[in-house]
């Protein structure tokens, strides 16, 4: 009943708006029933998930060293991550933006793999690339670097597979920004250097930071590259999305789900984030 009421109350502010006639009233009617019919999935899905996950589960997510391991882990890898990303997504998503040279094309279409390319593929690559090939090897043996099976890996594993999301969210926020306004300030005796840091910075400043909470969402559930790569070791390369994993294949079935909520609920709160502080360039993603 409260899923008929909401539709109802939500048609009822559908149907407020200037209509012309009863088609219009059917038209708006069934485009509105699609989005019902999304949001009451998904809130179904989680809302089975709560209901499923025992205390006991919730107890052991809270008090097990393991998971609170886990936990700080995926937040500090995921926030040294973003920052990695955001300095590569400012300079990056500028130049994209504002200048033009040949084969611009290609780069974008480069900046936008790893966005839609299988993310198993990111830890595979990785693994052949630091494991088979010459320079990899070098890196690892002679610089004594090591990213396979190591936390750093998990850092690295999470900026190939997220930093494309700031870079074109910087870039669209760049994108918005009227160039009249720097070329204004280039007038009155700015550098390029200084247009950019006081005029363009500023105002694609809340693009650049949703940009930034999404890789941090992204780079926070990363799982499939991660078991290629790193691995899933208890109390050294272990992580939240991981965890489920692991959880999951010996039974655990509520703990896993509890884990997922945990999840669900970071997710929730950084889209709500970028919305408020950013959603138009979540919008043009």
């Amino acid at each position: 009943m409260g899923c008929f009421y909401v539709f109802g109350l939500a048609m009822k502010t559908v149907l407020d708006t200037p209509i012309r006639g009863w088609r219009d009233r059917i038209f708006s009617a069934a485009a509105f029933f699609f989005v019902s019919v999304f949001v009451i999935f998904i809130l179904t899905l989680i809302i089975t998930d709560i209901f499923y996950v025992d205390k006991k589960a919730v107890a052991t997510v809270l008090t097990s060293k393991f998971i609170r391991h886990a936990l700080w882990m995926s937040v500090w890898t995921s926030c040294v991550t973003t920052l990695i990303a955001l300095l590569f997504a400012v300079p990056m998503g500028y130049s994209l933006s504002r200048f033009r040279f040949p084969g611009q094309i290609l780069v974008d279409a480069i900046v936008d793999l790893p966005i839609v390319f299988p993310p198993l593929v990111v830890g595979l690559t990785l693994l052949v690339f630091f494991s088979l090939t010459g320079p990899g090897r070098w890196i690892q043996e002679d610089l004594h670097i090591e990213f396979v099976f190591q936390p750093k890996g998990i850092v690295l594993c999470q900026f190939v597979a997220s930093a494309s999301f700031a870079i074109r969210s910087a870039k669209t926020a760049f994108d918005d920004v009227d160039r009249r306004y720097e070329n204004v300030a280039l007038t009155l005796g700015c550098t390029q250097f200084g247009s950019f840091r006081r005029v363009c910075l500023p105002l694609a400043k809340n693009g650049i930071i949703a940009g930034g909470i999404l890789t941090w969402a992204r780079a926070f559930g990363l799982f499939g590259p991660l078991m290629i790569f790193v691995g899933s070791f208890r109390n050294r390369t272990e992580v939240l999305s991981t965890t489920i994993f692991l959880e999951q294949s010996i039974g655990n079935l509520e703990v896993a789900l509890a884990i997922a909520l945990l999840l669900i609920f970071v997710a929730l709160i950084a889209v709500t984030c970028i919305r408020l502080v950013g959603g138009s360039a979540l919008a043009k993603l």
